[in-house]
């Protein structure tokens, strides 16, 4: 089944009355954590990552661009600029070491009423140089309509992406420049977003508009069983999906900052903390950083206009 970008922003509307009221909501009287305050001219960060020496990368749904945060710093810079490499508006962000490289989403996200930086049409997948921020590798996306939305690497190196408006998860073969559709099921028609792989293997992928968690088993490289998982409790417009230690941490447009623990085909959804309109998080050392993406401002008539400050914010790990 295909969606089409007129329902899929329509569904981002609708998360915007849930989200704007978490935002109010979202307390952090007690025991404030930590705070890293993003520029200005990048605001409306879709997705976070980190490298082990404790650097933070976060995209710019608006302006596009990334920006970071070494490891004390109190404040971002913006590192790739708006454009960079024919980027247009970015979701998600990878962190990848092993080979070098930052992956990102790159969308025309105009039918959110985002110009973004340029005019290029399309999804892509884009690796930057982890050292110098150069542009390396440009791979489109082969089906319209796309949106590209968040990036996992898979055991065998690959690197595997969802596709918001279709449900299909993608994969770019390590050392290819070409997308290439790995699994397309029905079953995953409620808005892939987030995404990753557990210790067993198998790649685990929630569905933002219907609030969802499969698993997707991985057989030499072949895409294998699609199962529903049963949920603890409902979840409301799941975003960033990381794995951590025996099982995976989990951030809701809604406001919660969740571990996720597997146990056959249940996930158990425990809340750590809430946040403010959360879009993605990252881990390092002991630390749990959240990107307060805020989208909501963007979809919700009576806070047309405003802009409000965006941070990333950290608690220690529990």
């Amino acid at each position: 089944m295909t969606a089409n970008k007129s329902d899929f922003f329509q569904d981002l509307a609708r998360i915007a009355a849930v989200a704007v009221a978490g935002i109010a909501a979202a307390s952090f009287a007690s025991a404030a954590p930590s705070q890293i305050a993003i520029p200005s001219g990048s605001p409306f960060p879709e997705s976070l990552t980190a490298t082990t020496d404790g650097t933070l990368y976060a995209s710019s749904l608006t302006n596009g661009g990334i920006v970071r945060a070494r490891a004390g710093a109190s404040e971002a810079e913006v590192w790739i600029k708006p454009g960079a490499f024919d980027t247009r508006s970015i979701f998600g962000v990878l962190a990848d070491e092993k080979s070098g490289l930052l992956w990102v989403c790159s969308n025309d996200a105009t039918p959110l009423g985002v110009k973004g930086p340029n005019t290029i049409e399309g999804s892509f997948v884009k690796g930057f140089d982890l050292k110098t921020g150069e542009g390396k590798i440009s791979a489109k996306f082969p089906a319209k309509p796309s949106i590209c939305n968040d990036l996992a690497v898979g055991p065998d190196g690959a690197l595997y992406v969802t596709n918001t408006l279709q449900p299909q998860i993608l994969r770019l073969k390590k050392g290819s420049s070409e997308l290439e559709v790995w699994v397309q099921d029905d079953k995953l028609k409620g808005g892939l977003d987030g995404l990753a792989f557990g210790q067993d293997g198998a790649l685990y992928v929630n569905t933002f508009r219907s609030g969802e968690l499969f698993r997707i088993e991985l057989k030499s490289d072949v895409a294998g069983a699609v199962t529903k998982l049963e949920t603890s409790r409902p979840i409301k417009f799941p975003d960033g999906f990381k794995a951590d230690k025996t099982g995976f941490l989990m951030v809701e447009g809604a406001g919660p900052l969740s571990k996720v623990t597997i146990v056959g085909d249940r996930a158990e959804i425990d809340t750590i903390k809430e946040f403010a309109g959360p879009t993605g998080l990252a881990r390092v050392g002991d630390t749990l950083w959240v990107a307060e993406g805020q989208i909501g401002y963007l979809m919700d008539p009576s806070k047309k206009g405003q802009t409000p400050t965006f941070q990333l914010r950290s608690i220690d790990s529990p």
